[in-house]
């Protein structure tokens, strides 16, 4: 990876929308720049987490699945 962790957030086993509240509360508390790592298993964050990002102009930097959890790093926008 090209960028540092600043945070981690896991929402394993919770559905929508506990997921994306929680990443709004966690983004919240986070200062400009920092790069937020969320782990989730609910597979509607695929669509809701890109659309979270564009639509509060965070940077999602990488998202990947992996077995049966998807992974999802954020940059805070500014």
């Amino acid at each position: 990876m090209d960028f540092n962790v600043d945070h981690q957030l896991d929402t394993t086993g919770l559905c929508c929308p506990e997921p994306v509240m929680l990443l709004h509360n966690k983004v919240r508390d986070m200062a400009a720049g920092e790069v937020l790592e969320i782990i989730a298993t609910d597979p509607s964050t695929q669509r809701d987490i890109p659309k979270f990002c564009n639509f509060l102009e965070h940077e999602l930097l990488k998202n990947e699945a992996r077995e049966d959890k998807y992974f999802y790093y954020i940059r805070k926008a500014g």
